[in-house]
């Protein structure tokens, strides 16, 4: 088993200072939070930028500031998203994917997001990928639904995507695929052996499918943005709080935890510029 690979979603598109008073939304703030979950064990931090006013914003300069604040301070991926929230356009979406960071997320399908609907059609991920594949960008590919593997592959027999491949299971989102075990097994049995993957449980589903997939040999995803609670009731304190948990039940399965250069590897990734 390859060690583990802890990707922390530091603030994602919807949750709000009033629902988690610890939320990072300025890019020193996400840059602090990133050192932070980090040093907990992290080797990835998963990123939407968000205005001053805490609203989320696809704006390159935004990311591009909060990149510089991340890598300032530690030797993490910095991975971008281009899903946004779920009312910016295709051209807002692309734009952190300018900064050629090392990696960034695809989502290959549309999909119901609680109340909304998260449209990805395939003139849009075929754009994506495309862009990623001319700027050397590896896509991380965002699964929602078992269909959006399918799509996923098609790019890589059209040659928009070159392997290795990594996927991440999104699993529990209100209106997508529910958070099971059974689910994320029959997911992972849907992708090419030799891919990586990553687990994201929503809400309550997040300790459990993480407990689950480090069993299995693959790698989680915890944060703000999937997850505001450490227990029932309980906000969590900061993103490496719910990072330094996986990380010791990583110790308690026997599992060690990746440092970013040690997933740079495992993901087949170019080595850290020094």
């Amino acid at each position: 088993m390859s060690k583990l690979i802890i990707t922390a979603a530091l603030t994602g598109a919807e949750v709000t200072r009033d629902q988690q008073p610890h939320l990072p939304i300025t890019p020193e703030e996400i840059g602090q939070a990133a050192l932070e979950a980090y040093e907990a064990g992290a080797a990835i931090v998963h990123v939407h930028a968000r205005q001053s006013d805490g609203s989320p914003t696809q704006d390159k300069a935004v990311y591009a500031e909060i990149k510089r604040m991340i890598e300032s301070r530690c030797p993490v991926i910095f991975q971008p998203s281009t899903g946004g929230a779920t009312w910016h356009s295709a051209e807002e979406r692309l734009q952190p994917v300018e900064l050629n960071p090392e990696m960034a997320t695809l989502s290959t399908g549309t999909c119901n997001f609680g109340e909304d609907i998260f449209s990805n059609p395939q003139r849009f991920y075929e754009q994506a990928a495309r862009m990623m594949l001319e700027r050397g960008v590896k896509p991380e590919f965002e699964v929602f639904e078992a269909g959006m593997i399918d799509n996923a592959m098609r790019l890589v027999r059209d040659g928009l995507v070159k392997p290795p491949l990594h996927f991440n299971f999104v699993l529990g989102v209100p209106g997508a695929m529910s958070g099971s075990v059974r689910n994320l097994c029959f997911l992972v049995d849907s992708i090419p052996k030799d891919a990586t993957w990553t687990v994201s449980g929503i809400g309550r589903h997040e300790t459990p499918l993480a407990m689950a997939a480090i069993a299995m040999g693959g790698h989680v995803r915890v944060g703000f943005e999937d997850n505001i609670y450490f227990y029932k009731g309980q906000l969590a304190k900061g993103n490496a709080e719910l990072t330094a948990r996986i990380a010791r039940l990583a110790k308690e399965l026997g599992r060690e935890v990746a440092t970013p250069d040690e997933a740079r590897e495992i993901l087949g990734l170019p080595a850290r510029k020094t």
